[in-house]
């Protein structure tokens, strides 16, 4: 399964802020236990890269990717260390390119109606609704309204008791940090065993929710 079908597939997208090589390992063994085999790692701090490859490199059966990438550079050397797909928090044409001409899937960032056309109308495969939290789930219901066909993810204050809502309004996919791969993790051993519970908590609601969606025939049809 390719990285889009993937996000699509599970709905939920850890974000993983402050990735450190020695820590990113213990998050993606903790994650894929709990049911969600994928992660994104932001480009914000020095050693993210580094983070990137190793986990690339010895978590051959997760799908990857960079997150934060705000320009053409970061993108470039995202990819040379294996990611398999890139998020950007902003509509930044250079970066849909880049990751298009590699082929790769592309979920750009875009919070107006404006700026979520034009990311998809120049070969984003999703759109990340960023910060969702601001506007909430009504404001993706509203969007979803006239641009069903776009494929949207909710990231930026998603909680556990609020990710239902965003199924409901119609997301193909939500992006989870703190409220998922929390600061304190990696403090004992338990906490990751705590961190692999969440994940599956949050696949369970996720897909509850997506399963009543689907028999009740609305927002029911995930995917592009």
């Amino acid at each position: 399964m390719n990285a889009l079908a993937m996000i699509k597939d599970i709905g939920i997208v850890p974000v993983v802020r402050g990735a450190t090589p020695d820590r990113i390992l213990r998050i993606a063994s903790a994650l894929q236990r709990g049911g969600i085999p994928i992660l994104e790692i932001t480009m914000e701090t020095d050693r993210a890269l580094e983070a990137l490859e190793r986990a690339v490199y010895k978590c051959k059966d997760m799908v990857i990717g960079a997150g934060t990438v705000l320009d053409a550079e970061t993108a470039w050397r995202a990819i040379a260390a294996g990611a398999q797909f890139i998020v950007s928090p902003s509509l930044t044409i250079d970066v849909i390119e880049v990751a298009k001409q590699h082929h790769l899937a592309m979920i750009a960032g875009g919070l107006t109606p404006t700026e979520i056309v034009t990311a998809f109308q120049h070969g984003a495969d999703m759109v990340k609704v960023f910060p969702a939290h601001v506007f909430g789930p009504s404001y993706i219901r509203s969007l979803k309204e006239p641009l069903s066909h776009i494929p949207l993810i909710a990231t930026g204050g998603i909680q556990f008791k609020t990710v239902v809502e965003y199924i409901k309004a119609g997301v193909d996919a939500v992006g989870v940090g703190n409220a998922l791969v929390t600061p304190r993790d990696g403090v004992s051993e338990g906490q990751w065993e705590e961190m692999a519970v969440r994940a599956a908590q949050w696949v369970s609601v996720v897909q509850t929710e997506r399963r009543k969606n689907a028999k009740g025939g609305s927002s029911g049809k995930f995917g592009r």
